[in-house]
């Protein structure tokens, strides 16, 4: 397996080359033309101008004042979270680029530096919008129902002032470090993310105006929101009071440099190139490798810089040569730096009327009852959907599989866990109680490097056979096998789905899986583990697709087919959800179905690279995004396939990087019940008018006019029917059965 990655690239050189591939389209009576839709970048969105798009659309949500009010904090500081990962990562790339002076254009038609020019232009654009939203929609809102935050220390009355220079002098005080900048001292080392506050100072009683530079850094380990004594309004009611913490180390900096004056203090924030470089050919130590490159990700390339809108500019140009960052890379806020405190702010106490309701995941109907989970398999494949159904069922699956004394093996692939996870704790368990537990831990996964590397040592040390990932690729298909000892001999237990192994954000996420014991997925789960584990590569599959060197060609096969049927006068049709689709071979393949006829409608929650709804080119396409209280994860694809309709879940999205890259896994849903479910979300979805935001032709996004039609509100609506089947089946179900499945006591 280790070769696998340079495989998957010969694979696919060896495939259709989309450049010189013509799609043929006839109208009535017209003679067939030859359009290569590959050739003219104008067919095609930029791949990172598209996912600012996606923040845009998330930005709405915190300027609808339809939404409560605390969502719409939550909905403003996941904008911040998403722009510091795109610019630690997607920008530094580009970055990276210009360096080496790649120039290469991408499928667009654009270099790395347009690209960084247009993006630095369209963030500016979307931080004064942020901030706008922020100062003049959401701070008077708040302090309208009870919460006021004090923008600037100047604004504290005598008593809040004296409140907070105690709390400065108890709490604050002693955990500073104030760092000078001169000839004996060299320039801090400011870590990526950190908040900081700078300074110029002037010593005492000085004649000459000899300025120098210092700073202090905010420290994370004491709260951000610091609440002061509550007071009484005008009306009589009560008002809470909230302050920042770096409003108080500025409105105290004089103690910190006793013998200096301040001349100007401002707080600032810096974003560092976070992307590792790691040579894995050459790494003796995989794990050993990235905890090294882990090190350096706090010093890497200073590539955005962040600072209070009133900078003096004296201060301004010593940060700016100091941290060798060019002017487009610079952002004066006006406001707090960094609003992912907002998602602190949202979990404030007491505000519940303005946060929406609180939905708890529904019992699988097919689990209540007193039987164990594998005797419920074995009665036919389940269907799970997060997080309107509990993510229970996967953690008592492996939690069973630890405990029952006739599992031999339990083997599973994890890139990302929770903090506290159940599921490592079960495969410990079963290390521990005997059994044989192999565990792909994917070191690789973006910024759960750290977090998955303790998981790893603590497999191993609790007897699990532990593999780092695989040399060139990413191992992002979930998949969990267990093997069993049965009467009737061995049988294979398999769960696959479309999210991580992750009980927390499995209650944010949406995603599917399912549990089966079909004997050919369970040959072909046992064949995906010989081949992260060996060097055993299939000749062929069962039912599972598989990439780095399968899964592209299976999809643009189905593409395809669907187009030769529309050719051939019989109806195509393609209804696919993802994440993000960026891949140019499989938006040619779709251009070329549209303009066959096939109807194609996409869920696409994220990066779009395709322009949809232009004629000769897609006027057969639509694509929505949803952004919801759910983040949208999950993977599903249909195809008419001539009235013979076939239905995958899977880990991949259409981008190069899961196709070409990463071991992802497709599987079908060939349960006649399970198969309308899944259509079902699928045209659940497709007819969301609420959440919905609708691509245009020209790449932008708009919401779906709402006048004269019934609201349809996906996310509401599949919380409603999950409540909704799980009352159902307690109402016709034994009374008595108060149990969701029977648990299986430890073999020990």
């Amino acid at each position: 397996m280790a070769e696998t990655a340079a495989k998957a690239q010969n694979v696919k050189a060896k495939g259709p080359k989309t450049k010189t591939e013509k799609a043929k389209t006839a109208g009535a009576g017209t003679e067939a033309a030859e359009i290569d839709f590959a050739a003219n970048p104008d067919n095609y969105v930029n791949r990172e101008l598209s996912w600012l798009e996606f923040n845009y659309r998330v930005l709405s949500e915190a300027r609808d004042k339809a939404i409560p009010l605390f969502e719409r904090l939550k909905f403003l500081s996941i904008t911040a979270s998403n722009l510091d990962e795109f610019y630690m990562v997607r920008v530094a790339s580009l970055k990276d680029m210009v360096h080496a002076k790649y120039t290469k254009p991408d499928i667009a038609g654009l270099t790395p530096q347009e690209q960084l020019d247009r993006i630095s232009e369209k963030t500016h654009q979307l931080v004064e919008t942020q901030y706008s939203t922020y100062n003049r929609s959401l701070v008077p809102a708040l302090r309208q129902n009870g919460l006021r935050i004090i923008m600037e220390h100047e604004e504290l009355t005598q008593e809040e002032a004296a409140y907070i220079d105690a709390y400065f002098q108890k709490n604050v005080y002693p955990v500073l470090t104030p760092m000078a900048f001169d000839s004996s001292r060299p320039f801090p080392l400011i870590r990526n993310k950190t908040l900081n506050i700078a300074a110029l100072l002037k010593k005492k009683n000085e004649k000459e105006e000899e300025l120098e530079f210092a700073m202090v850094q905010v420290p994370s380990v004491i709260p951000r929101i610091v609440e002061l004594p509550r007071e009484t309004g005008e009306d009589g009611t009560e008002q809470r009071v909230v302050i920042l913490l770096e409003e108080i180390i500025e409105r105290n900096m004089p103690s910190l440099f006793l013998n200096y004056d301040i001349i100007a203090s401002h707080p600032f924030r810096i974003m560092r190139n976070a992307d590792l470089t790691i040579d894995e050919e050459e790494a003796v130590d995989l794990l050993e490798e990235i905890q090294k490159q882990l090190k350096k990700r706090q010093w890497g390339e200073a590539i955005r810089l962040e600072i209070e809108s009133n900078v003096d500019k004296r201060l301004l140009k010593i940060l700016k040569k100091e941290l060798s960052i060019n002017s487009q890379d610079i952002f004066s806020i006006n406001g707090p730096l960094d609003l992912t405190f907002l998602m602190k702010m949202y979990g404030l106490d007491g505000f519940e009327y303005f946060k929406a309701a609180k939905y708890t995941p529904q019992p699988v109907p097919a689990l209540m009852n007193e039987d164990d989970i594998f005797t419920n398999i074995r009665k036919g494949d389940i269907l799970l959907h997060h997080p309107y159904q509990s993510f229970d069922p996967v953690v008592n699956f492996v939690r069973s599989a630890a405990r029952d004394k006739d599992v031999l093996a339990i083997k599973q692939t994890l890139y990302r866990v929770s903090g506290n996870s159940p599921i490592i704790a079960a495969l410990a368990e079963a290390a521990d109680n005997g059994k044989q537990v192999s565990v792909l831990v994917e070191l690789k996964a973006r910024f759960d490097e750290e977090n998955n590397i303790n998981w790893a040592k603590m497999l191993e040390k609790a007897g699990c056979h532990v593999i780092y990932g695989l040399v060139g690729l990413k191992t992002h298909s979930k998949i969990t096998l267990v093997v069993r000892m049965e009467e009737d001999g061995i049988r294979r237990y398999v769960h696959l789905g479309t999210g991580n192994y992750n009980d927390s954000t499995a209650k944010l996420y949406t995603d599917c899986g399912i549990l089966t014991c079909d004997p050919q997925i369970g040959e072909d789960a046992t064949a995906v583990f010989n081949m992260l584990s060996g060097y055993s590569e299939p000749l062929a599959w069962n039912k599972l697709s598989v990439a780095p060197l399968w899964l592209r060609h299976r999809f643009l096969r189905m593409i395809r087919r669907e187009r030769d049927h529309a050719r051939e006068g019989r109806p195509g049709h393609i209804m696919a959800k993802m994440n993000s689709l960026c891949d140019k071979e499989i938006i040619t393949a779709l251009y070329e179905a549209s303009c066959a006829g096939v109807k194609i409608e996409l869920v696409v929650r994220g990066i779009c690279c395709l322009k949809a709804g232009v004629p000769g080119l897609s006027e057969n396409i639509a694509v929505r995004s949803i952004v919801g209280n759910f983040l949208e994860h999950s993977r599903i694809f249909y195809f008419l396939n001539d009235n013979s309709p076939e239905v995958y879940m899977g880990s991949a999205d259409w981008m190069p990087r899961n196709l070409d890259r990463r071991v992802e896994i497709m599987f079908p849903v060939e349960d006649e019940k399970l198969k309308e479910q899944v259509i079902h979300i699928l045209e659940v979805e497709l007819e969301d008018n609420v959440k919905a935001h609708m691509l245009q032709p020209d790449g932008t996004y708009e919401k779906e006019d709402k006048r004269g039609k019934v609201l349809v509100n996906s996310q509401e609506q599949f919380c409603r029917e999950a409540m909704d089947l799980a009352k159902e089946h307690r109402r016709t179900d034994d009374p008595s059965v108060t149990r969701i499945f029977k648990p299986i006591e430890s073999s020990n």
